[in-house]
């Protein structure tokens, strides 16, 4: 009953619309359809084939949809079966939108709600509603994301100590938190404090020796086991997209791309709890790229609440660019440096507007983190460090050796991760993911706790190695000789008030030195092996911890070879004896910059990030240098990120910004149908039946079909797509009367004379585009690949002399470009 009554409601509909149609088309106005749906990008589906049932079956509130470049009329006269069909202008699953569409449907919707807020003072209060609603959208998700950051660093900050004990005032208690009110902690042991309790004191109440040891690495082993274990289970059960990192996805769905699902409710729920699982479990992988996944998810639930975000997916995608810049704010407490990854790293189009909104959904996020202080030290990160010694010109030598190092290790990386990632794909590897997850997890875990550097979180580590030696510091990476005893190096001791000058290693450094240059190889390995695996893993942390290591051992280095040979004239005219001319954090936080930067190939953004972890204007320039260092060696190994080649591994359709097209072909070359391959699939404008569309859609799988005069004269009408067509012919057949498999389908303003008695004619004029991108069979392919980058086109009609030859499509464009690259042109999966 339910299904007759709406389609009875449908029917009268229809029979008033034709009353009113001749007038309507007199007073200018264009034909309107649905928009996207509600559950776009939400809720996984069960296949792309499920057209109807995604959508609420009549929406009396759904805009119009594009029809010739644009529409406008009245809303309360819309002819519901030809225009408010639900569905039609909505995408399947892995397609990639119609950008010209979306951005056409948006400035059609100002220019009514413009047109319509002078004649009431109700339609003004809702031009401003809609006016303030991105902002309001905003300020929700700066809030939402600040909140999930800080839950999410107490909560990982707590896991992770409990792998090495338990407080005994509460269990939820980490060890620094357990520590605060003891009056029994000092300077040198200041973690040190009779309510916190080694797993080793609780079970056999010894805390040194063989047996204490024993016990508290099998501990730490179980611990990472288990943690790692909930990991993958909750993400295999629940929801498959909150593994890895999660940008090459957001990058590929910025571009255009949908994935149903990969920014819904359950992904959010899942990857929120198994990041910190994840992260916990000492694993070599960081929080902060999945945290832009975490962003991302919170604006795509939050875009529902407003109306023109829920129903353009053009409009979304500006929301996702500002909450990656969300992401990368609360994650590195850098508001401006997130705005500017999201600009150069991650975003597609970003235009002005976005800009300032992410700037402000930047702010929120940052002051919501700094509210709930994660961390205890009013700082949003963990390893925020501030250094006083200014850098010496000289210096930069060193500094180009560090950019060097990136640059090296982030081509290795690239290269060494997508082969084992490959691997995992074609082996039987991949078949047995949870059992990986364990392996990795097992021997991180027993290769990590014999050595403090890599037996602490990433986050503690680069903390550790950022850090400026002060007399307060029990580290061994400050266990420097006392100048006092070191004879007349010591006759020239000057401290100076913001540091202490430079000293010979002691013991504590030179172990210090072994343990670090053992956690560099490890780190650098088992990295390669983690970062991809299904649970959320983030490649920022480890990539700064390999460069840091690599550049507080290069920092020591410097610094003993200015104290022992200071009379050498690269020291001689700025480094006097007892004076504090080299920092070795500075150069840790420098390899820690040009690692991220050859592994990711960010330049200005991770500039500004690392300013303002440090705080420091004085040291952008030695940034800068490292930076650029990497990216120049880096491209001179490969030309592509590590997200770049994820995307390119997992044959998503993203045509790169950065990449030039250098090859002199033609559209006619790249073009479909080859001359081997059977004629276009097209639809004449009047002269095909229903049963005959419907043959050939169920005899192809082209997402969309060129419409054209006759097929003898192939002039070119316009273009339908695939899930438009198929909807509003099941729609037809549901609700209008007559029409049968023998009726005629027009693509016309005017209805041909029809047989005596026969069945209607289905007119669908109103889903037809007739203002297709189109471009001659001579048009270099350049120029073609510069209109598909810059107008985010899904295709492309080839026409000669008005007669259309051919179609092109975002992947032939990707097929194309892998092919003149030697690259498999079937890794492409998706159009």
């Amino acid at each position: 009953m339910k299904e007759i009554k709406k389609c009875f409601i449908t029917l009268l509909y229809t029979r008033k619309a034709q009353a009113v149609k001749q007038w309507m088309e007199n007073e200018g106005f264009s034909k309107e359809g649905s928009s996207s749906s509600d559950d776009e990008l939400v809720d996984l589906t069960g296949t792309a084939q499920d057209l109807i049932d995604d959508v609420p079956y009549l929406d009396h509130g759904s805009t119009a949809n594009h029809s010739n470049g644009s529409w406008a009329g009245n809303a309360g006269l819309l002819d519901l079966l030809e225009e408010g069909v639900p569905g039609v202008g909505t995408y399947d699953d892995f397609n990639t939108i119609d950008w010209v569409r979306e951005k056409s449907k948006d400035r059609d919707r100002h220019r009514e709600i413009s047109r319509k807020k002078k004649q009431s003072v109700l339609a003004l209060l809702f031009s401003l509603s809609d006016a303030f609603s991105g902002w309001l959208l905003m300020l929700l998700i700066g809030l939402m994301s600040g909140a999930l950051a800080g839950g999410i660093d107490i909560a990982a900050h707590w896991l992770t100590d409990l792998k090495e004990g338990v407080c005994l005032n509460g269990f939820w208690f980490n060890h620094e938190n357990c520590c605060w009110d003891s009056k029994e902690t000092t300077f040198q042991e200041r973690d040190k404090c009779p309510q916190w309790k080694s797993w080793a004191e609780l079970m056999v109440g010894v805390t040194e020796g063989a047996s204490a040891y024993v016990v508290n690495y099998l501990m730490y082993v179980s611990w990472a086991l288990l943690f790692s274990f909930l990991a993958v289970i909750l993400v295999r059960a629940f929801a498959p997209y909150a593994c890895g990192s999660g940008i090459p996805e957001i990058k590929t769905i910025l571009s255009g791309f949908i994935i149903r699902g990969y920014l819904g409710k359950w992904t959010l729920v899942i990857k929120t709890i198994t990041l910190v699982l994840a992260v916990s479990s000492g694993l070599s992988l960081g929080k902060e790229g999945p945290l832009v996944h975490v962003a991302c998810c919170c604006a795509n639930i939050l875009c529902h609440l407003f109306t023109k975000y829920r129903k353009n997916e053009a409009k979304r995608r500006e929301v996702l660019s500002a909450a990656s810049a969300v992401g990368v704010s609360v994650a590195f407490g850098a508001p401006i440096g997130g705005v500017l990854f999201s600009l150069e790293e991650v975003s597609y189009y970003f235009p002005l507007k976005t800009l300032w909104r992410s700037f402000f959904a930047a702010l929120v996020a940052a002051f919501t983190l700094r509210s709930i202080n994660p961390f205890g030290n009013s700082r949003l990160v963990l390893f925020y460090v501030e250094f006083h010694t200014p850098w010496h010109f000289l210096e930069l030598f060193p500094f180009v050796l560090l950019g060097i190092f990136g640059g090296l290790w982030g081509a290795l990386f690239i290269r060494a991760n997508i082969a084992w990632c490959r691997r995992r794909k074609t082996s039987r590897l991949g078949h047995y993911p949870v059992l990986e997850v364990l392996v990795v997890a097992l021997a991180t875990a027993l290769l990590a706790f014999p050595n403090e550097y890599t037996r602490m979180s990433g986050s503690e580590l680069i903390s550790e190695l950022f850090n400026d030696c002060s007399l307060l510091d029990s580290s061994k990476l400050c266990d420097y000789l006392p100048l006092s005893k070191v004879g007349d190096k010591g006759a020239n001791f000057s401290q100076s008030s913001n540091g202490l000058a430079d000293r010979p290693a002691g013991p504590g450094v030179y172990a210090a030195i072994w343990q670090l240059a053992l956690a560099l190889v490890f780190k650098m390995f088992i990295t390669v092996v983690t970062f991809g695996m299904k649970v959320p893993s983030g490649l920022f942390i480890p990539s700064m911890a390999v460069g840091a290591i690599a550049g507080r051992l290069l920092g020591i280095g410097m610094e003993q070879l200015a104290y022992y040979h200071h009379d050498w004239p690269m020291f001689k005219s700025w480094c006097s004896p007892g004076a504090d001319c080299i920092t070795p954090g500075l150069y840790a936080m420098l390899g820690a910059a040009a690692c991220l930067g050859g592994v990711t190939r960010m330049t200005v953004s991770l500039v500004v990030i690392m300013f303002e972890l440090t705080g420091g204007l004085e040291y952008i320039v030695p940034l800068m240098a490292a930076t650029m260092t990497s990216k120049w060696v880096a491209d001179a190994l490969g030309r592509e990120g590590i997200y770049e080649a994820h995307i390119r591994l997992n044959g998503y359709p993203f045509l790169e910004t950065k990449e030039e097209f250098e090859h002199k072909t033609l559209a006619m070359d790249v073009m479909r149908p080859r001359r081997s391959d059977p004629p276009l699939s097209v639809l004449t404008q009047d002269g095909m039946t229903v049963e005959e569309v419907e043959a050939m859609i169920s005899d192809t799988s082209y997402s969309g079909f060129p419409v054209v005069v006759s097929n003898e004269s192939q002039r070119l009408v316009g273009f339908v797509l695939r899930r438009d067509l198929v909807i509003s012919i099941d729609n037809a057949r549901r609700c209008q009367e007559g029409i049968v498999g023998a009726s005629h389908i027009l693509f016309t303003d005017h209805s041909p004379s029809q047989p005596l008695g026969g069945p209607p004619p289905l007119n669908l004029r109103s889903i037809l585009d007739l203002s297709p991108l189109a471009v001659t069979d001579h048009t270099p392919m350049e120029i073609t690949v510069d209109i598909f980058r810059k107008l985010g086109l899904r295709q492309c009609l080839v026409t000669q002399n008005g007669r259309l030859l051919g179609i092109i499509t975002k992947k032939d464009i990707l097929k194309h470009m892998a092919q003149m690259a030697n690259r498999d042109p079937d890794s492409i999966l998706f159009n």
